[in-house]
């Protein structure tokens, strides 16, 4: 399952996030975590040192090698230059599962030893000088989405990306590609405006999105949400000893923290288990292709030379692999009836 934490910034959903990450990790689960927000801190607040988390490989520089892993055989996209963002798989394409080991992951994640657990972590990587001026932070994050386009996740598998703050998530269509979307909200008119901004550019295309109320000190706070956002507000979180230390880079042990808290983080893990009632691959697959063919007319094309319409597949449709297959015969199985797709439709 796709997990995917946004807010305004400042509002905590990196902290929030690295919370949720260590939950999972501390029961068992298997975790892909993803730093996709503007200011890479989701390393920091996972226990690494400021160096060891300035050398994580950033996704955005080894683009490249994504791309023609990802490319595989598939004979619609003649050139991994021609991939965009956006781009879906096809018949031939090579496809992403979390708990395997690949070249994308060798060349982009690094496994995190938490208390107790693990997770394998990748980093879409800094806004650094040189992108001043000539660069947005989606050239950065469109490495994310390709992924997530061609990952395949089952229901006892967790993908959580702290994404970039505020409603930059909508400048792609990354945000439909999450199964969970909890929005982190401080009691505070600017704290949801985000929400509201959230909750209608979403609401055209099924994204499940829950409120985490966080910093609330009191009743008058709690008030306050619910008023707000009413019954999207899923769980509040007030203030931790426990995080304080880990924001000095003391955290201590995972098992010590307060016990609402971890009241909090398992009523998430509740909501995105009891909510997910198995993905309607067609859709999410019809998703992929709409928002590539919007891409590829309004910049795509242009960019590339090339007409990137071409490169949907019609028969194609990402689904989960079963258990008793291999993943080539996945890969290059047919998934009929996307004929739709290359309209456009969502």
């Amino acid at each position: 399952m796709k997990i995917a934490f946004v807010g305004k910034g400042g509002s905590g959903k990196t902290t929030l996030s690295a919370l949720f990450i260590r939950h999972l990790a501390a029961v068992g689960a298997p975790v892909v975590a993803v730093d996709a927000d503007i200011n890479q801190h989701l390393g920091a607040a996972l226990g690494l040192s400021e160096d060891a988390a300035a050398a994580l490989p950033a996704m955005g520089a080894r683009l490249p090698l994504i791309k023609e892993y990802l490319r595989g055989s598939n004979p619609r996209i003649v050139s991994a230059d021609t991939m965009i963002k956006t781009t879906p798989p096809g018949r031939g394409s090579r496809l992403l599962r979390v708990r395997e080991d690949n070249p994308v992951y060798d060349a982009c994640a690094r496994r995190v030893e938490l208390d107790p657990g693990q997770a394998r972590l990748m980093v879409t990587g800094p806004f650094n000088d040189s992108d001043l001026g000539v660069a947005c932070y989606h050239s950065k994050t469109g490495a994310v989405e390709l992924c997530l386009n061609h990952l395949v996740d089952g229901r006892d598998e967790y993908v959580v990306v702290d994404m970039t703050a505020g409603s930059d998530s909508f400048a792609s269509g990354m945000f439909t590609r999450f199964d969970m979307t909890f929005l982190v909200a401080e009691p505070t008119r600017k704290g949801v405006s985000v929400y509201r901004q959230y909750k209608e550019y979403a609401q055209d295309f099924d994204v499940t999105l829950k409120v985490i109320g966080n910093k609330v000190q009191g009743p008058d706070d709690l008030d306050f949400l619910r008023a707000q956002v009413g019954d999207d507000l899923l769980v509040t979180v007030g203030s931790s000893d426990w995080v304080r230390a880990m924001e000095k880079g003391h955290p201590p042990r995972f098992d010590d923290l307060e016990a609402d808290t971890r009241h909090a983080l398992r009523t998430l893990h509740h909501a995105v288990d009891t909510g997910y009632a198995g993905r309607d691959w067609e859709r999410y697959t019809r998703q992929m292709v709409h928002f590539h063919l919007k891409n590829a007319q309004s910049w795509g094309n242009a960019k590339t030379g090339a007409d990137l319409s071409a490169q949907v597949d019609p028969e194609f449709i990402l689904r989960e692999t079963p258990a008793d297959t291999t993943p080539r015969e996945i890969i290059d199985a047919p998934g009929g009836g996307m004929a739709a797709c290359a309209s456009g439709s969502t």
